[in-house]
C-alpha cells in the first residue's frame, strides 16, 4: 500500500516536471498587412518657363543707339508725330544705326509718345464769322493759256473759278462772285507761260487792274519772277500749281504762300515706297528750276531711306525731244529704277525713246504720275505702285465730291492733276479775309495766313509759319490700267503727308526752329 502511494507520488511529480518543463506557446503573431507596392515615384518638377526677355525699352535704346551719333539734347528738344519720327529712324539706320524690326517699332512708339508734336487743345469751334469786306476784293489769276503749259493752265483757270462759285453757293457772272457778305472779282491773265511775259501781266494787274492779292502761275520760273513783284509791290501772292522748292526756299519772301507742293513733298512721298523695292537709282530731269530741284529732293530722300544713286543726276532742257543721248546714259548706269522728274509735253518723246531703246525692260520705271493724259504712258509699270499729287478718286470727302460732279458736267472730264491745288488757292484767299475781317492790307493777311488751315478737295490743308509751305495729302497708288476711259486708273494704296525740310536762305534760318533745315540729311 505504501508503495502504491509512493508509485502515484512520482508519477505526479513526473507530470509536474514535463508540464513545467514544456514551454508555454506564445500566440503567433497576427499576420502583418502585406507590403504595400513602393509608391509612385515622384513626378519630376515641371520645367519652369525660361525667364522672357525684359521688354525692349525705348529710353534705353534711344540712350544706347543714339547717343553715339548725336547729343540726346537735339532729340528732345525735337515735337514731331509719329510719321516723322518714322523717317528720323529710318535716316538713322541708312547712316548705320544697329535696330532690328522690333527694336525700331518700340523706338519709333517711345519716341511718338515721349517728344509728340503738341496736339492742339480741343475747343468748342466759334461759329464761323460771316466774310464782310467794305469795297469788292480784286484777284489777281496769272496761268497759263496758250503757252507750253496750257493744258494744266487750264484744270487751274477752270477750278479757280469752281473754287469760288462753292464758296459763293452760285455761279459768278464775268468772274463776279458774292461770297457771303463780301464781293470777289477774279481777273484772269494768260502769261503763256512766258517769264517776261509773267511779269508784264503781274505788273499791269497791279498798276491797272488795282488787284489786292495774286495768284499763280504755272512755271516755276515765271513764279519766281511773280514772287518779286509781289514783294516790291507788297501783294500777298498764293502760288498755283508751281512745285519748285526754290519758292518757298532760296527765293522765299514774306509775301509768299503756295497752296502747290514742293518738289521735296513729291520726292518724300514717293521714296518711301521706291527703297522698300530698290536700292540702286538713276535720274533724269529737265535742266530749269523744277527739274534741279526735283533730282535733289529725290537724291536726299531715297538716300536717307536707304537707297543708292549709281551716277551724277542727269538733265536735259525742258523743250528736249530727242532724248536717246540721255537715255543711253540711264541705260549705262546699272540701276534697279529710273527716277523721271518732268512736266510737259517731254513725257511722250522721253518715254517713246526710252521703249525703243529697252529701258523698261532693263530696269523699272520710278516716277510720280503725273495728269491723265500722260498715264498710257506708264503701261510698263502696270501692277507697281507710284506717288500722286491728286487723283479724283483718292480724296473722300464732300468738297472733292462737288469738284467731280462740277468738273465732269462743265468740262466732260474729271479732275485732274492740279484741279485741287487751283480749288484750294480759292479757299485760302477766302480763309484769310475772313480772318482779317475783310482787310487786304498785306501785313494782315500775311499774320492771318501764317499757320492757317482750310479744308479743300484733298482735305486740310496748313500753311507752315516757318517757311509758308502748304502741308497737306499725297497718295500712293497702284496702276491698274491705263485705259480706263473714266481715268479710274488706280487704287489708293495710301495717304501720305510729307514734311519737307525748312530750305530758308542761311540768312532766314532763324526763321524754321526745330525743322530740318537744308535737307533731310543734315544733322
Amino acid at each position: 500500500m505504501k508503495k502504491l502511494a509512493i508509485l502515484a507520488l512520482l508519477v505526479v511529480l513526473v507530470a509536474i516536471v514535463v508540464a513545467c518543463a514544456t514551454p508555454t506557446p506564445t500566440p503567433a503573431p497576427k499576420p502583418t498587412d502585406p507590403p504595400k507596392p513602393p509608391a509612385a515615384p515622384t513626378a519630376a518638377p515641371k520645367p519652369t518657363d525660361a525667364p522672357k526677355p525684359a521688354a525692349l525699352d525705348g529710353a534705353g535704346l534711344l540712350a544706347e543707339r543714339c547717343a553715339s551719333c548725336h547729343n540726346l539734347d537735339r532729340v528732345k528738344s525735337a515735337a514731331k508725330t509719329k510719321d516723322q519720327w518714322t523717317t528720323t529712324v529710318d535716316r538713322m539706320i541708312s547712316k548705320g544705326t544697329k535696330l532690328t524690326d522690333a527694336e525700331k517699332g518700340v523706338l519709333i512708339e517711345y519716341l511718338a509718345k515721349t517728344y509728340a508734336a503738341a496736339a492742339p487743345v480741343p475747343t468748342t469751334a466759334p461759329a464761323a464769322a460771316r466774310l464782310k469786306c467794305a469795297n469788292p476784293v480784286k484777284v489777281g489769276f496769272i496761268t497759263d493759256k496758250s503757252g507750253p503749259l496750257a493744258v494744266y493752265g487750264a484744270m487751274m483757270e477752270r477750278s479757280f473759278l469752281l473754287g469760288w462759285e462753292y464758296l459763293a453757293g452760285a455761279p459768278g457772272k464775268d468772274n463776279v462772285f458774292k461770297v457771303e457778305d463780301c464781293e470777289i472779282q477774279v481777273i484772269v491773265a494768260d502769261d503763256k507761260g512766258v517769264v517776261d511775259t509773267t511779269a508784264t501781266v503781274a505788273r499791269e494787274l497791279i498798276e491797272v487792274k488795282k488787284v489786292d492779292i495774286l495768284v499763280g502761275t504755272v512755271s516755276s520760273g515765271g513764279t519766281a519772277t511773280l514772287q518779286g513783284i509781289a514783294r516790291d509791290n507788297k501783294k500777298v501772292l498764293v502760288v498755283a500749281p508751281a512745285a519748285s522748292n526754290d519758292i518757298t526756299g532760296k527765293d522765299f519772301n514774306e509775301y509768299t504762300f503756295r497752296t502747290s507742293r514742293n518738289n521735296y513733298q513729291d520726292a518724300i512721298n514717293l521714296c518711301q515706297y521706291l527703297t522698300t523695292q530698290y536700292k540702286k537709282f538713276v535720274q533724269i530731269a529737265p535742266d530749269y528750276a523744277f527739274g534741279r530741284g526735283g533730282a535733289a529732293a529725290f537724291r536726299d530722300s531715297c538716300s536717307v531711306l536707304g537707297g543708292t544713286f549709281v551716277q551724277d543726276d542727269i538733265f536735259a532742257p525742258l523743250d528736249t525731244k530727242e532724248f536717246t543721248p540721255y537715255l543711253d546714259k540711264v541705260l549705262k548706269s546699272g540701276a534697279d529704277a529710273w527716277i523721271v522728274t518732268w512736266a510737259g509735253a517731254g513725257f511722250v518723246p522721253m518715254f517713246k525713246g526710252a521703249q525703243e531703246m529697252g529701258v523698261f525692260d532693263k530696269m523699272k520705271l520710278a516716277a510720280s504720275v503725273a495728269d491723265n493724259a500722260t498715264v498710257p504712258l506708264y503701261a510698263a509699270a502696270l501692277g507697281q505702285n507710284s506717288g500722286i499729287l491728286y487723283h479724283y478718286t483718292s480724296p473722300k470727302n464732300k468738297i472733292n465730291d462737288w469738284l467731280v460732279e462740277q468738273v465732269k458736267a462743265r468740262h466732260k472730264v474729271p479732275p485732274d492733276l492740279f484741279d485741287a491745288d487751283a480749288m484750294n488757292a480759292a479757299f485760302a484767299v477766302a480763309t484769310a479775309l475772313r480772318k482779317t475781317n475783310g482787310s487786304t492790307d498785306s501785313a494782315t493777311l500775311i499774320k492771318a495766313m501764317e499757320g492757317m488751315e482750310f479744308d479743300g478737295p484733298k482735305g486740310k490743308v496748313f500753311f507752315r509759319p516757318e517757311d509758308h509751305v502748304a502741308i497737306q495729302d499725297m497718295y500712293i497708288v497702284k496702276i491698274l490700267n491705263v485705259t480706263d476711259k473714266e481715268f479710274k486708273f488706280f487704287e489708293t494704296v495710301k495717304t501720305n503727308r510729307p514734311e519737307p525740310p525748312c530750305l530758308l536762305p542761311e540768312n532766314l534760318k532763324a526763321r524754321c526752329g526745330k525743322l530740318p533745315f537744308g535737307s533731310l540729311s543734315a544733322k
